[in-house]
């Protein structure tokens, strides 16, 4: 404590009390009501006391505290001096090493004085009482707020752990491994042809577009997919209101992206960052959890519509959808229903594909941008690879070196695939 007042003065006068408490024993009985008073007041001065080892007091409880305390060792000391015109303290035997005893005076009825001072003994534990309440409600609430925190985490933490079950039971296909591999293997610099051009801008600024970007085998569309993911994913990390979905197919794993396993992968791209789960969501999951089902198309469909509803914009990224399974109409079925939340969401649509007339006929009327590769692209992979081929001989031969370039130029032709693709 603070304000000139320590918790030595606070036992000090603990100690007066217990000791006050001793001259009592065989005090005439017009003294036992200010007796159990002042008893009643070294209890709770110990309580309080106890209290006071576990918990911090503020400014003005400190202030409080003195005011009361003071009080409480003023009156002792008054009754204390009191007692000395009702009896004296004389010595116990020596032989018995026994401390002083009071010799009381015969009374006939409570003096006025010790009534006075029991009255004011009375008051002080009545607002020690107060005082000990008033922290002791603080503890409670203290205690409430701990345990409700607690709670509140662990409920979170159920949540969390139910919502990553969820999605995992959506689909256990996860395309951002993929996608991390791509990247990884990106030459710094490549691509920005892309992103710079006047079509993907324009696809940027305005909702509800749609970007597709045609291209010849091993022109670099999965890269430079991977490279448009990369940039809408640094572009808006900070924005929740803004999510991205991708799909990256391919002709070898067909018999994982049947239409409604393709709309799942979206599903689940779209709510794995959130740290509960959209109650449609939940409900599905429930449903077919009992039945040991799996959800059909348009309950996919269907959810998926209802928990992007609340994003700003959403962007979906779907690369190679010549290699998406064509069998029984299930890409037509995919676009078509790709495009319907596209009407629907206003989601913005990138999308890549090999020149397959049916598929470019999905498209006609919206921004189109074909890949090939460009020379700058292919010069920044070059450029960065020669540095492995500057250890060996060619390193003393610049000329060397600029008809490697040129002769690579040449014979691209527009193709330009990463060996992670």
């Amino acid at each position: 404590m603070s304000f000139g007042f320590s918790v030595g003065d606070f036992v000090a006068t603990i100690e007066l009390a217990n000791r006050i408490r001793k001259e009592f024993v065989g005090a005439p009985s017009q003294f036992n009501a200010v007796s159990d008073e002042v008893r009643s007041l070294a209890i709770v001065l110990l309580d309080v006391e106890v209290v006071l080892c576990d918990q911090e007091l503020i400014d003005q409880q400190k202030v409080q505290l003195k005011e009361i305390a003071t009080g409480c060792r003023n009156v002792l000391d008054e009754l204390e001096s009191t007692l000395d015109k009702y009896g004296e303290l004389r010595p116990g035997p020596a032989s018995l090493g026994a401390r002083a005893r009071r010799v009381w005076k015969r009374l006939k009825w409570e003096p006025e004085d010790i009534k006075e001072l029991r009255c004011r003994i009375v008051s002080n534990i009545t607002l020690l009482n107060s005082f000990q309440g008033m922290l002791a409600s603080q503890v409670s609430i203290a205690t409430k707020r701990g345990v409700d925190r607690l709670q509140e985490r662990q409920e979170n933490h159920e949540r969390q752990q139910e919502h990553e079950i969820i999605i995992e039971w959506l689909t256990t296909v996860d395309y951002a491994n993929h996608q991390s591999d791509l990247i990884r293997a990106r030459q710094e610099g490549t691509g920005e042809w892309l992103l710079q051009s006047g079509e993907f801008r324009t696809w940027l600024k305005q909702e509800k577009k749609t970007l597709f970007c045609p291209g010849i085998p091993g022109a670099g569309k999965t890269v430079l997919t991977s490279i448009v993911i990369d940039n809408l994913e640094k572009m808006f990390e900070r924005d929740n209101s803004i999510q991205i979905a991708y799909l990256f197919c391919n002709f070898r794993r067909q018999d994982e992206q049947k239409p409604e396993d393709l709309l799942a992968s979206l599903l689940k791209q779209l709510v794995q960052g959130h740290t509960s789960t959209s109650k449609p969501l939940k409900s599905l999951y429930e449903r077919h959890r009992e039945k040991r089902t799996r959800p059909s198309f348009d309950e996919i469909s269907q959810v998926l519509h209802t928990v992007t509803s609340g994003y700003a914009r959403t962007f979906i990224i779907i690369d190679a959808l010549d290699e998406c399974q064509a069998l029984k109409g299930s890409r037509q079925k995919f676009l078509t229903e790709i495009f319907n939340f596209q009407a629907k969401t206003g989601a913005s649509l990138f999308m890549t594909s090999r020149f397959i007339p049916e598929i470019m006929k999905e498209f006609e009327g919206s921004l189109s941008l074909e890949i090939r590769a460009s020379d700058r692209d292919v010069l920044e992979y070059v450029n960065g690879r020669m540095q492995l081929l500057l250890r060996s001989r060619i390193s003393k031969y610049p000329d060397l070196q600029d008809t490697i370039r040129k002769e690579i130029l040449k014979s691209v032709d527009g193709m330009y695939d990463s060996p992670v693709s």
